[in-house]
Formats: structure tokens, C-alpha cells, sequence
């Protein structure tokens, strides 16, 4: 299988191109013209051979022209537009709907991946109305810019007639929302937000729509001198809030179908926008829909302010044009807003705004005299480039197309060039001014099936009979397969014998060859010869290659490996057979511990090179080794009974004294003693010679007297010490005791009684009569 990709090639300084057609995974001619724009289909029968893959069909024109494919049997689907509206451009306004964009609707077919240009011719129309919403701060720092503002009507109406007689004019205001922190929510400075000293001053209000568009000087007039100052805390305004409302709100501020839309917004101070709302505990995002009760916006208090986002793509899908008139303090902010609303202009307005009408003046001719082409809704896939025809065009640009200083009535063009990378029907996306209602509709379907005009559906034969030609491949009928459906299904079906072409990953004869009756039929290389194998898995021209020769030229390849001469070895045949560098000092190759190849050794698993004599990753010998070293040596251990059996690998003899150096040996034995031993690893992977000391080191055996002695006194001095422990705890309890009763006996108090037995007399006799003499 094939797949078919196209490539163009552009040379510097030329527009020169090369057309190309790359191949892989392609089955039919859907395939092919589905793949790129410069990929066609041959659908004549006998353009190819027996075996061939029909894929060969699909190629460049060039290539299948010179392999003898004719011209008019070639199937390449070109691109075709359809102009389905195309009326002419307007020449002035009448009162009617001007048409200012031609054509207004367009049906492409195109082939996937071929670039389509077409021509749209815009013209301005002279006297097209003009619908202009003033937009103003009534916080409290525009106290002196309402007064002017107040006397403005005449010369803005003055400066609207010099542009068209269609010209109306609304009127809306705007402070912020009237919660905390925005605005004092104390009832009385809800209802006065002014200085104590101002009179006039309206309660306050996040918008307040005051006049329709009118067409009438007087009824702005009027209107705006009813107006009075109002008043918020924070700098910062809900002017976005507003703008919102002025363009959603489209049957309450008046908007005409037919007109140019401008909302002229005027302030000294910056704006608030989503996010602010927190601070207030408003965290319902706003839902850019129209909430206008009485003139008033309603849900001022409950909903967030509007993203500068959205409020971007509400102004663009309802054509509004702002204009910011600003003081010099927020220039640069707005500016920066500027950048991020389309069509938009900022002005520089004076303190008291009295420069405000050459402003908007100067606004709306920048903004009329550039025109910018852009599209809505573009499906995924395809791509539009605009290209501006005028005499100050901008670059060339996929977004948009842009011509700058456009005179009213001055017709002008862009060549638009639509590429769809992917299948698709009926697809539609508008192209578009910006700022202006008439829109281009584009409707997109692509070239993705061949129209080949086969023969009738009776069997044809050029398919044997037995299926039908759709664009020259044979699609046979059931029962029957192959390229020309030569083969007859039997009792199998038809996945069961592709399946039988089928090794591992699923791929009908590895992709070399094709399926015929359930045998691979294998195709020829590049070089002429043939694929082989059960499923055309080999071939003799893919082996490794050595000094840019394949297998090095000293071998021969077979089936993607080299089969070397005897001289060479190697996966390239690359090495001259040689055991030169192997061989070891003892005359060895490899210590037995590895082969030589291409004249290296080649190591096994843990040896070293450069000749696999040491092993840094393997077990200690010392410890592998020893049950057989205390066998060999000492007849004990493990090893004991079948020890010439288990320890053939060890070559041992007895010393007094070791004369190997290598590896020397101290390790205790299952009877505890000490064995000292040296070993020497001969050639292969488990050969050692041992020298192994005749004397062990034992630990003499223990006195059991001592033993007896030392438990025995061990017994007594621990009686004596648990005696004495005890001991001293009574003691220690008992002088706590007596302590006690000390401290007790000196607190304590004794009645001081007399026994009765031992009273004097309580009866007392005196003998009046007597003296004493």
C-alpha cells in the first residue's frame, strides 16, 4: 500500500514550482486524489502488469503521462466556484438597502489541498446613514463638561450633515454600580451623591438610557439639558457596563439596519471591568444580554461588568464602531483598550470637552477610510488569505485584509485564496467589513470521490468475467479476488485468505507483494530482482553495508542478512577471520571465557576486555569455592560424602606454603576453623587450581569448669545484689514511716486534764466571828 502526499517546492527570487507525489497507503483512486493537489489517477485497464500494485496508478500527471498513461484517461478534479449572488455595487444611498460588497454569496468545490482565489469588490456608498450614540460620564468630576456638552447639539448635527442627510443621534449616561465600595449606599447619598452645595444633582445610577436616536436637533437639545450631574466614590467607572447595554439593547437605543454605528464614549476617568465585581460580592459573571427597565440598566447591582472580550464580539456581530473621547490622563489606558476592540479610535478630549465635535469628526474619517476584510465562523481545515487590491494596501495576512485612506465611493478589491486541507460538504463562513452589515457567504465542499464514467455494471472482461471496472481496478464479485478477479474464493472467505498473506504486523505480504488466492505473489526490488519468502519477507539488496559495499563485498546477502566468505566474518563481513588479538599469554583465546570475533574478543557476561581475564561482576570464589576447598582439603563439610562428584572443576594440592599469588583465601569452616587457601582460575569459566595450608586454625574447646565455676558465682553474686536491693527498700520505706510519725507527734496537741480524784474541795466554811487573833 501507498500513501500519496503532495509537495510544492519554491525556489528564491522565482515563482517556479515542482509538482510532487510521494507514495504510501493508497487503495483506489479516492485514495490517491484524497492524499494532495498535485496526486492524479491513471484509470486505464492495462496500465498495469500482472502482480503490480494498483497504487502505481497514483502519481504526479508528469509521471504517469511518461509511463504511457493518456491523457484523457487521467483523473485529476479541479477547483470551481459558483457565484450564487453577485448583484452590482451601489452607487449612492436612496433609501433602499445599498448594496457596498459584491458578490454576496459563493459555492466553491474545491480539491484538497488546491488553493482557490476569487475577487470581493467593496465600495462605500455615498450618504450612507449614520447612527451616532453619545455615551457620557455624569460622575461628578464632568460637572463643567455636561454644561458644554448641554450646547453641543447644533454643531454636532452641523459636523453629521457634512458626512450624510441620514444622520440620527441618541443620548445615554453612566456613573458606576451602586453598591459599596463603588458608590456611598447611605440612603441620603444614594438619592444626593453630590457636594452638599450642588443643587442639581441626580440620584445616583450604574446607566441610564435618555434619547432614541432621533434624526431631530431640539429632542437632543432638550434631552441633555434635563440632564444633572451625579456621583460615585472609587475613580474608575462602569463604562463598559454601558457600552454593553448600547449594543445589545438594539430596539431601545434605536440602532438601524442600515447604517454606520458609532458610540462615542466620553469620560476622564478609567473603567471597571469583569473581576471588579468582588470586591462588591458580585460574582454572577455577565450574561451579555439586554436588561433595560424604564431606561434604566437593571441588573447593575447583581451582575459582574462585562470582559473587554466580550465586549469586543458584541460590538463586532452588531457592526459598532467606538470612539473613545478621553482626557489626556487616561489616554494610554484607552489606547491600550483600543488594541483589543476592533474598528475602535481613542481622542484626546479637552478639559471641558469643548473640542469634542473635531474630534468625532476627525475619529469617524479615520475609521471610514480604512477598510478591513475578515471572516466569522471559519470551518476547521481551511485557510484564507487575503490579499488587498487598492492603492495603500496592507500585507498580505490569513486574519484579514486591510486598505488604508479609502475614499468614500472609491471601489476596491481583495483576491481571497481559500485552501480546505480535509474533506467536507457544504461548510459555510461569512467574509466581512468590519463595521459594516454586508456580509459574503462562502459555502465549501471539496473534490474527494472520483467521477470516472465506468463501463456497465455487466461482468467485464478485463475482470475475467467475474466483477465490474471502477476506475480501471477490477471490483469483484463475491466469490471471487485478486487484481483481476482470477481467483476463486472456494470454501474460504475472503478475510481468511488475506489473512493467509498475513505474518505479524498485519500487513498483506510485508507490503511487498500482493495477495492472489491466499499465496503472496511477490513484486521486483528497486534493483531489478525479486521479493521472496512465504511472505515476500526477503530480499537480497537491504544487508548491512561496510565502506558503502554491501556486506563489504566479502560476502553475499540472503534475506536482509550477510553470509560471509571464509576469510570474513562479521555483520558486514567486514572483519578478516584472525585470532591474532585474542590469544592470550598461555596461548589461549579469550582465557576459554569468550570468542574472538572480527579479532576481539567477545566476552561473556561479567569479563572484561580486552582478553575476558577478570571478572568484576561475579561472586567471590573464596566463598563459591570453600565447601570444596574443606572437602578437598579436610574430608568435612557439606561436600563430605559425594565430594569428588561436586568439586571436579578444582585442581587442589596441600602445602605448607603457597606459591599462588592471585587470589588468596581466609574463610571459617562448618567446624569453625579458619582454612587459608589461594586459587588460581585456569582456562574456561569454573576451572581453578588450588593450594590449600595443611594446618587449620581451630579455637581451642571451652573449660567446662570454668564454665561451672563462673555460672555458680554469677548465681551468688546476683542473690547477694537482689538481697541487698531488697533491703534497702524496707529500709528506705521504714525511715519513710518514722519520718512521718515525727512530723505527726510535733503537730499534735494534748488536752491538759486534771483527774477528779485529785481536786481540792469545792465547799468552803468561814467562821464569821472569827478574827484572825
Amino acid at each position: 500500500d501507498y500513501e500519496c502526499r503532495s509537495f510544492v517546492f519554491f525556489f528564491a527570487g522565482a515563482s517556479q514550482q515542482e509538482e510532487v507525489c510521494s507514495k504510501s497507503v493508497v487503495n483506489s483512486c479516492d485514495d490517491c486524489i484524497k492524499s494532495g493537489p498535485f496526486c492524479v489517477w491513471c484509470k486505464q485497464l492495462d496500465f498495469t502488469k500482472p502482480g503490480e500494485q494498483e497504487a502505481v496508478r497514483c502519481d504526479t500527471k508528469a509521471q504517469l503521462t511518461g509511463r504511457g498513461c493518456t491523457e484523457g484517461e487521467i483523473i485529476s478534479p479541479q477547483n470551481d466556484q459558483t457565484i450564487d449572488k453577485g448583484e452590482s455595487l451601489s452607487e449612492s444611498f436612496n433609501n433602499q438597502e445599498p448594496i457596498q460588497l459584491s458578490p454576496q454569496k459563493i459555492s466553491l468545490r474545491l480539491r484538497s489541498g488546491s488553493p482557490n482565489t476569487f475577487k470581493v469588490s467593496f465600495k462605500r456608498v455615498e450618504g450612507y446613514p449614520v447612527d451616532l450614540y453619545y455615551l457620557m460620564d455624569l460622575s461628578y468630576s464632568m460637572k463643567d463638561d455636561l454644561e458644554n456638552v448641554k450646547e453641543l447639539g447644533k454643531d454636532l448635527f452641523a459636523a453629521l450633515k457634512k458626512i450624510t442627510e441620514h444622520a440620527q443621534i441618541g443620548f445615554g449616561a453612566f456613573v458606576d454600580k451602586t453598591v459599596l465600595p463603588y458608590t456611598n449606599t447611605n440612603k441620603e447619598k444614594l438619592l444626593k451623591p453630590c457636594d452638599e452645595n450642588d443643587q442639581q444633582c441626580q440620584a445616583a445610577f450604574g446607566y441610564r438610557h435618555v434619547l432614541s436616536m432621533t434624526p431631530k436637533e431640539d429632542d437632543f437639545k432638550n434631552k441633555v439639558t434635563e440632564q444633572f450631574i451625579s456621583g460615585n466614590l472609587d475613580s474608575p467607572e462602569g463604562s463598559l457596563d454601558a457600552m454593553m447595554q448600547a449594543a445589545i439593547c438594539g430596539d431601545k437605543i434605536g440602532w438601524r439596519n442600515s447604517s454606520t454605528r458609532l458610540i462615542v464614549l466620553t469620560t476622564d476617568a478609567g473603567f471597571h471591568m469583569a473581576g471588579d465585581g468582588k470586591l462588591a460580592g458580585i460574582l454572577e459573571p455577565n450574561d451579555e444580554h439586554c436588561h433595560m427597565d424604564n431606561n434604566l440598566y437593571t441588573n447593575s447591582a447583581e451582575m459582574d461588568y462585562p470582559s473587554v472580550g466580550q465586549l469586543a464580539v458584541q460590538l463586532e456581530k452588531n457592526n459598532i464602531q467606538p470612539i473613545f473621547a478621553v482626557t489626556k490622563n487616561v489616554e494610554d489606558v484607552y489606547k491600550e483598550l483600543s488594541q483589543m476592540i476592533p474598528k475602535s479610535e481613542v481622542g484626546v478630549l479637552s478639559t471641558d470637552s469643548k473640542n469634542v465635535v473635531k474630534l468625532i469628526e476627525s475619529a469617524y474619517n479615520r475609521l471610514s477610510s480604512k477598510v478591513t476584510l475578515t471572516h466569522d465562523n471559519l470551518p476547521d481545515n481551511v485557510q484564507v488569505i487575503y490579499t488587498p487590491k487598492c492603492k495603500h494596501p496592507g500585507p498580505s495576512g490569513e486574519t484579514e485584509g486591510v486598505c488604508e485612506n479609502v475614499q468614500v465611493g472609491q471601489e476596491i478589491s481583495f483576491d481571497v485564496t481559500v485552501t480546505a486541507y480535509s474533506c467536507m460538504k457544504d461548510k459555510s463562513f461569512t467574509i466581512r467589513p468590519q463595521g459594516i452589515k454586508d456580509t459574503l457567504t462562502v459555502t465549501i465542499s471539496t473534490n474527494c470521490e472520483c467521477q470516472c464514467s465506468d463501463p456497465g455494471p455487466s461482468g467485464h472482461t478485463h475482470c475475467r468475467g467475474k466483477g465490474n471496472v471502477s476506475c480501471g481496478i477490477c471490483s469483484c464479485r463475491e466469490g471471487s479476488i485478486g487484481q483481476f478477479c482470477e481467483c476463486d474464493v472456494g470454501g474460504k472467505d475472503e478475510p481468511a485468505l488475506r489473512a493467509s498473506c498475513q505474518r505479524h504486523n498485519g500487513t498483506e505480504c510485508e507490503g511487498r507483494g500482493d495477495c492472489v488466492c491466499g499465496r503472496c505473489e511477490c513484486h521486483t526490488t528497486e534493483g531489478g530482482n525479486s521479493y521472496y519468502g512465504d511472505f515476500c519477507e526477503c530480499d537480497d539488496e537491504h544487508c548491512e553495508k561496510f565502506q558503502n559495499k554491501l556486506c563489504g563485498g566479502n560476502g553475499n546477502c540472503k534475506c536482509g542478512k550477510c553470509e560471509c566468505f571464509k576469510s570474513h566474518e562479521g555483520s558486514a563481513c567486514q572483519c578478516g577471520v584472525s585470532e591474532e588479538g585474542c590469544r592470550t599469554p598461555n596461548n589461549t583465546v579469550c582465557y576459554g571465557r569468550g570468542t574472538c570475533k572480527c579479532n576481539r574478543c567477545e566476552c561473556k557476561e561479567g569479563y572484561q576486555q580486552p582478553r575476558c581475564q577478570t571478572c568484576l561482576g561475579c561472586t567471590d570464589p573464596c566463598q563459591t569455592k570453600l565447601n570444596c576447598i574443606e572437602c578437598l582439603g579436610f574430608e568435612s563439610g557439606p561436600f563430605k560424602k559425594n565430594c569428588s562428584e561436586a568439586c571436579v572443576s578444582i585442581h587442589h594440592v596441600m602445602v605448607d606454603q603457597s606459591t599462588i599469588q592471585s587470589k588468596k583465601c581466609h574463610q571459617k569452616d562448618s567446624e569453625g576453623c579458619w582454612i587459608n587457601f589461594n586459587l588460581d582460575q585456569l582456562v574456561g569459566e569454573d576451572n581453578y587450581k588450588a593450594e590449600i595450608l595443611k594446618q587449620r586454625d581451630c579455637p581451642a574447646p571451652p573449660s567446662i569448669a570454668a564454665i561451672i565455676s563462673g555460672s555458680i558465682a554469677s548465681v551468688a553474686l546476683i542473690g547477694i545484689l537482689l538481697l541487698m536491693l531488697i533491703k534497702l527498700v524496707i529500709y528506705t520505706k521504714d525511715l519513710k514511716e518514722f519520718k512521718k510519725f515525727e512530723i505527726e507527734k510535733k503537730n499534735s496537741k494534748w488536752t491538759d486534764g486534771v483527774s477528779p480524784m485529785f481536786l481540792s474541795a469545792t465547799t468552803t466554811i468561814e467562821n464569821p466571828t472569827f478574827t484572825g487573833e
